[in-house]
């Protein structure tokens, strides 16, 4: 299991999730950056995400849906603010309707990905900060930090695949 810790702090309104890669930086930054391999592990096991759009760019619009086991698609939203490659990337995310509309009711949350070269390994830093103490909570209470921790868990998978050439 390459997740080494979670960490929930209420103070700071944050979750963050470390893990380790027998990858590179640069190989791990392809698990974001392309939308087919980010589709293989974003969700848990058994909700696999679909991204219907990528635009993978600072200003730059995601949207995807997970299907649940039952059939059911909730889908999500992420809007790109900073895109540092092959080390950092950040963007807001929420849920979102059928359309692609965000849902105001659970709010938004911004993540923080930072990918640390280790010697030939890589360390991803996964930083999730919440607008206020009940949504961090809700969130949780849905299984984000669960999922997330499986999610990082179908990572290895992959990275133990060749590269794809650009």
């Amino acid at each position: 299991m390459p997740v080494i810790s979670s960490t929930k702090n209420l103070e700071a309104l944050s979750l963050t999730l470390v893990a380790e890669f027998d990858a590179g930086v640069e190989r791990v930054w392809q698990i974001w950056e392309d939308p087919r391999q980010l589709e293989r592990w974003w969700g848990p096991p058994g909700y696999p995400a679909t991204f219907d759009r990528f635009d993978f760019q600072p200003g730059g619009k995601a949207d995807y849906y997970m299907t649940t086991p039952e059939g059911e698609k909730p889908r999500g939203w992420w809007r790109f603010t900073a895109i540092e490659a092959p080390r950092k990337l950040e963007f807001d995310d929420g849920f979102s309707d059928a359309d692609g509309a965000p849902q105001d009711e659970f709010g938004s949350s911004h993540a923080t990905v930072n990918l640390e070269d280790l010697g030939g390994r890589t360390r991803m830093t996964l930083m999730s900060a919440f607008e206020s103490e009940e949504q961090m909570e809700q969130m949780v209470q849905m299984g984000m930090e669960e999922g997330l921790k499986e999610a990082a868990g179908q990572i290895d998978a992959i990275l133990a695949e060749p590269a794809r050439a650009r």
